[in-house]
């Protein structure tokens, strides 16, 4: 197969650079000072549609002939790569049919709404990428329309990687070397046309791809030595949540990726309210993988020059209670039992005065009498003040109610309960 190189962007960014922006190439004091190393970040959260996907998309329509343009595109997104093509066919005045997951959140759906307005019909099935996927070609057969792949196509490709261009130019004109790019993958679009683009021109410069761990689908396809089916992906990062990856994009990947990082939500949960509460920089899960890769690389950072891709900011602002739950769980800070209560007053005084040390708190606390019984079961959420204190309090419970449940051991009954 005939990869992508450094003639196939330039030729792209040619096309493009008067329709997206030229996001900024910033030098971030916070993570550099926290990691001991030079630390730029690649805005694209400050694209035209808060996502690189724009770039990939305008080129692959744009490429198109005036014949098929006409008939209309389809595509199938979790919301990203689905902004960028109604943005794209807004500007060309060209109809699209958009298939999205019924779990991408409101705020990208709306997004879609917004940027393609009479051009864009929106239509929500399936639970996954994937599923909303088949259907979009199953429509675009039947309609006889031009399919737009969100990431295993050669022009998605090389239009996405115009950013790498953009980003090394800049570190070249500012005086940076970079000896790390991290990414983020989803279904290896991204991934591919930055690796191809920095292999081909600083090939010294490591290329670092980072998957969430609940949608670990290129790591799987580079174990099984091709593109390979998950069973089960945790949707959460949903703009990287999917379930395979390219036989393209995985034949980039393979050829130019040096390393790849598996990153718990929990920790991406993390970094989004770090980058925000320190940086004031909003992004979506999958947008802050890169960041959050730096954790589990610190040890091999110092001193180092490091480029991650912010490569979206369309977060939901009503998913902001959840992460910073997870946050929370991730951090060790909150966690939820099962006790049984003794049934007479002063259980719970005795509880919060006995149990809990100076400094946690009680979140939750879901309580029914049971009639006849001595004892009853509570739902109990408790944020303690220090992490490091877990194990006294597991002891102090295990004295109050040696049959106690931690949920975090039981995701069923945690799934149930919280």
């Amino acid at each position: 197969m005939e990869l992508i190189n450094d003639t196939e962007v330039r030729s792209a960014y040619q096309l493009l650079k008067n329709a997206v922006n030229h996001t900024p190439l910033q030098y971030d004091r916070h993570l550099s000072e926290k990691y001991q190393a030079t630390v730029l970040l690649k805005r694209e959260d400050l694209q035209k549609v808060r996502s690189f996907k724009l770039r990939g998309a305008y080129y692959a329509i744009k490429k198109l002939p005036e014949s098929e343009l006409k008939k209309g595109v389809v595509c199938a997104s979790a919301g990203n790569h689905a902004q960028g093509i109604a943005y794209t066919c807004h500007e060309l005045q060209a109809k699209a049919a958009i298939f999205m997951p019924t779990t991408t959140p409101q705020q990208k759906v709306s997004q879609v709404k917004f940027f393609g307005g009479e051009f864009a019909d929106i239509h929500l099935v399936g639970d996954t990428f994937d599923a909303s996927a088949t259907a979009a070609r199953a429509f675009c057969k039947e309609k006889n329309m031009t399919f737009i792949d969100p990431f295993n196509d050669k022009n998605i490709i090389a239009g996405q990687g115009t950013l790498a261009l953009e980003m090394m130019a800049d570190a070249e004109s500012e005086g940076y070397k970079p000896d790390y790019v991290i990414t983020a993958i989803g279904g290896g679009g991204l991934i591919s046309g930055v690796s191809a683009y920095v292999k081909s021109t600083s090939p010294f410069t490591k290329v670092i791809g980072v998957e969430p761990k609940g949608a670990a689908s290129m790591q799987a396809a580079l174990e099984e030595d091709q593109p390979v089916k998950l069973a089960e992906i945790d949707k959460f990062v949903d703009g990287a949540a999917v379930q395979q990856v390219g036989d393209i994009t995985y034949a980039h990947s393979k050829k130019y990726v040096d390393d790849l990082k598996l990153v718990d939500e929990g920790l991406i949960c993390s970094t989004i309210l770090d980058l925000y509460g320190k940086q004031a920089i909003v992004v979506e899960p999958a947008g802050a993988l890169s960041v959050a890769a730096l954790e589990l690389m610190k040890d091999q950072l110092k001193g180092k020059t490091v480029v991650c891709v912010i490569s979206g900011g369309n977060n939901d602002i009503n998913r902001m209670a959840e992460i910073e739950e997870r946050s929370l769980i991730y951090e060790g800070l909150k966690h939820y039992f099962v006790v049984n209560f003794p049934q007479r007053p002063g259980a719970l005084k005795e509880f919060v005065s006995d149990i809990l040390g100076e400094g946690d708190d009680i979140t939750r606390f879901e309580y029914t009498k049971k009639g006849n019984r001595g004892t009853g079961p509570v739902v109990i959420g408790v944020l303690l003040e220090k992490p490091e204190t877990l194990p006294e309090l597991l002891n102090r419970l295990k004295e109050f109610d040696s049959t106690y449940i931690e949920l975090s051991q039981n995701k069923t009954l945690y799934n149930l309960l919280v």
